[in-house]
């Protein structure tokens, strides 16, 4: 038999090699950034086009190379900053693997221009599928300029993978925010088919998380600093109030490295735990400053995973800090041992000689059981200058009397297609306890409804309608509001816009990262809704639906407008309105269980309520 195992060929190779480290556009946008910073730059561009299927183009005025590196740079395990193996625990640089431009070269069309400072030329290179084309000598400006074309040219399958336009440069926002958050010090800009994006100068990092996501994230900030032997701990956390329902604003760097860590998130989610809702989490971003020998980084090709040697005290440390940063800022409750605060609130700031003692007055001949002293007499009860009198009842004995008592006017309901007889209403009046659930007698017992989850169903369904007939009818607004939503979300909005206006809005673009709401859903009835908050609520709660659920973005935005419209427990319902919200919740197609999968109908039985009173 002839030997079977052969070495393949580099371009081969370097495919296979491309599939671990370039999975999409925004992959070889980070491994460019980061490529730019080790060389130096204080500033930095990013240019795309077709949400970098068509083009990234990243330019650096940094050291530049030499003919030979500018060559050099796209074979494979080819680096400037690991040398031996001990170097690998000894890391400060973004890169140090060698495989990026090797991987990127093998799967585009790419054309580089680099110049050092002292050099008069610089040098131009193009490579295709892995294969030189071109090598000569160009006038260019300092630094280096990558331009990559037709990014997955050579593997159609691979591209066809890839998702919409707006998918896919959000995933390019969310790596430039990342490498623009690592290093504040250094101006970064982005272009999106000739438009403008981000433009960060260099500042501070409180004014770069402000100016990536928002001026309004200037009054969110809580500053963190801790100093220890193990770690140094610096950045910002977000004040509770302003914590959403998705993960997407929490970033951890270790030594200006982006991570993912759920251990670490975990610490700093503690902190908040009697803060926060479990489904809320806050923003944070948080430097970790650590010596490279207690850490390796060399776990996965996109060094996004890092094992420490002292995992618990690092924990301990995150956890202790972040709680201490909310108390100092009087943000989680305090104890004061001097005042107990439960009586600040009768302590009067008069002088005692101001203060009248309140006064009584009453009857000692008062006889409830006499006639005329009914009729006659009364009881007074004074204090300070106001008088009231208190009349007793002339037929307070009937209190003691057993009487049929007239049942009010009953309410109909119909109960749509539901064919067992056991949700059939035997009273036919509803009753609301603690404003949060309906409760009705039935032939076997009681039925107990919860508002919010069955307002959330009938909606739900109401919204997937509308979302396939595209005919969801819409309430114009008097005065039209604008919302301006961080870069990241704008492109999710914009990628939504025809299934936002099936449910109702009138929404349309207004500038930069802005849009203005005309009408929103008459579905929401003529209760005063805040169109803008309802629509911020919206898209993070579609976000929320995609990451966590999986779902299809019609499912994910219906279910998000269902639970962000629905009424809330805790309010107040008319008969009429129980009767409604009963009648609609019946003609639903799937009325017993709320769109989140739980019960939305209870039901306790006579002989279950016979054995709590041991009938």
């Amino acid at each position: 038999m002839s030997d079977i195992i052969q070495l393949l060929p580099d371009s081969v190779a370097n495919q296979i090699a491309a599939g671990e480290v370039v999975q999409r556009p925004a992959s070889a946008v980070k491994e460019l950034l980061e490529n730019a910073i080790d060389a130096g730059a204080d500033k930095i561009q990013l240019i795309v086009k077709d949400a970098g299927k068509a083009l990234i183009q990243v330019i650096d005025n940094g050291c530049g190379m030499t003919i030979t590196d500018a060559r050099m740079c796209f074979e494979r395990h080819a680096t400037s900053k690991v040398r031996k193996a001990e170097d690998l625990f000894a890391i400060r640089t973004m890169g140090f693997r060698g495989e990026a431009m090797a991987s990127i070269a093998a799967i585009a069309q790419v054309e580089m221009k680099t110049k050092r400072h002292e050099d008069e030329l610089g040098t131009l290179i193009q490579i295709e599928g892995a294969s030189f084309i071109k090598q000569e000598p160009v006038a260019t400006a300092n630094g280096t300029s990558i331009s990559i074309k037709n990014l997955f040219y050579n593997t159609p399958a691979r591209r066809n993978f890839l998702k919409s336009n707006p998918a896919e440069m959000r995933h390019i926002i969310d790596e430039f925010q990342r490498v623009a958050l690592a290093k504040p010090h250094i101006a970064f800009s982005l272009h999106h088919d000739g438009l403008e994006v981000y433009r960060l100068p260099a500042s501070a990092m409180k004014q770069r998380i402000v100016h990536l996501f928002g001026n309004n994230y200037n009054e969110r900030l809580i500053p963190v600093e801790e100093e220890t032997t193990i770690i140094n701990l610096k950045g910002f956390i977000g004040k509770p109030e302003f914590a959403k329902k998705t993960r997407g604003e929490q970033f951890f760097f270790v030594n200006d490295r982006f991570i993912k860590d759920a251990y670490l998130n975990h610490a700093v989610n503690k902190a908040y735990q009697e803060l926060l809702p479990d489904d809320n989490f806050p923003l944070y971003v948080l430097f970790i400053d650590i010596d490279p020998a207690k850490i390796d980084v060399n776990v996965h090709p996109t060094k996004t995973e890092i094992k420490y040697l002292d995992e618990k005290s690092i924990y301990a440390i995150i956890h202790s800090a972040v709680k201490r940063s909310l108390g100092r800022f009087n943000i989680s409750p305090t104890i004061d041992f001097n005042q107990e605060t439960g009586f600040s609130s009768m302590i009067s700031h008069k002088a005692p000689e101001d203060i009248v003692p309140p006064s009584i007055a009453f009857n000692p001949d008062f006889n409830p059981f006499s006639a005329t002293s009914t009729e006659t007499k009364q009881t007074t009860f004074s204090r300070n200058e106001s008088k009231g009198s208190i009349a007793p009842s002339k037929n307070w004995g009937s209190l003691y009397e057993i009487s049929n008592h007239h049942v009010p006017e009953q309410v109909s309901i119909d109960l749509g297609n539901q064919k067992d007889d056991q949700f059939e209403p035997v009273q036919k009046q509803f009753m609301q306890i603690h404003h949060r659930y309906i409760v009705s007698q039935i032939k076997s017992g009681v039925m107990i409804i919860d508002q919010q989850a069955a307002h959330e169903r009938i909606l739900y369904e109401r919204f997937l309608l509308h979302l396939d007939d595209r005919k969801g009818a819409s309430q114009q607004s008097l005065f039209p509001q604008t919302v301006t939503l961080s870069p990241n979300d704008y492109e999710l909005a914009k990628s939504l816009l025809d299934d936002i206006k099936s449910l109702g809005f009138e929404v349309r673009e207004f500038g930069k990262n802005t849009l203005v709401i005309e009408g929103i859903p008459v579905d929401l009835g003529s209760a005063n809704i805040n169109e803008t908050q309802l629509f911020e609520h919206l898209i993070e709660g579609f976000k929320n639906s995609q990451q966590e659920l999986k779902l299809d973005r019609r499912d994910a935005l219906a279910r998000s407008m269902a639970k962000n419209s629905a009424i809330k427990g805790g309010t107040a319902l008319s008969q009429q309105e129980m009767n409604t919200l009963i009648e609609e919740l019946f003609a639903c197609k799937t009325p017993n269980f709320s769109i989140s999968g739980k019960p939305v109908i209870q039901t306790i039985a006579l002989t279950e309520i016979a054995q709590k009173f041991d009938k």
